[in-house]
């Protein structure tokens, strides 16, 4: 079974190593779906993992892919995401949101936990497998309530890395 390149080499996906610095937003500020989907997307754009040029039209992307159909997929997550020629990399941003927003999720519920993936458009096996490796920790109920609960960056880049660990065997 192949595996995603992360820095040359192939291997698992790692949680962790998506998530550039200055990209965990705990809390967020916005208060809509909408708002925390920009404000995460920003987070990426000024970690360097999309160019500014094409920010918008990232943003309008993600937003259409709304439109169809929610990424809100319930028990409080959503994971919005895009494929694009500008990314060379996988990236995804992290936001909490204590108060809950509205994501039109599948559950009717509110979501606390955003995972936004940004990903290289002619790399979808990758993209895949990085869907996987998020899907894989969010459907575990301790992590979510980890998650949820997480006052700071360092306590989800913990969580993170903690998840990583288990993937691993560690």
């Amino acid at each position: 079974m192949g595996g995603v390149v992360i820095d040359g080499a192939v291997g698992v996906v790692k949680l962790s190593e998506l998530v550039p610095q200055g990209a965990i937003l705990a809390p967020v500020t916005g208060a809509t779906r909408d708002d925390v989907i920009a404000e995460l997307l920003d987070a990426l754009v000024a970690s360097g993992a999309a160019v500014r040029s094409v920010r918008d039209e990232l943003y309008g992307k993600i937003m259409d892919r709304e439109r169809l159909s929610t990424t809100g997929f319930g028990k409080g997550v959503g994971v919005p995401h895009v494929k694009h020629h500008s990314i060379t990399k996988m990236s995804a941003a992290v936001g909490l949101c204590p108060r809950g927003v509205d994501f039109s999720s599948l559950d009717r519920q509110p979501v606390f936990s955003v995972v936004l993936l940004l990903s290289p458009a002619d790399r979808p096996d990758d993209h895949l497998q990085a869907m996987e490796a998020i899907f894989k920790s969010l459907s575990k109920d301790t992590f979510r309530r980890f998650l949820r609960q997480a006052a700071s960056v360092d306590e989800v880049r913990d969580l993170f890395l903690e998840a990583d660990a288990q993937t691993l065997g560690g």
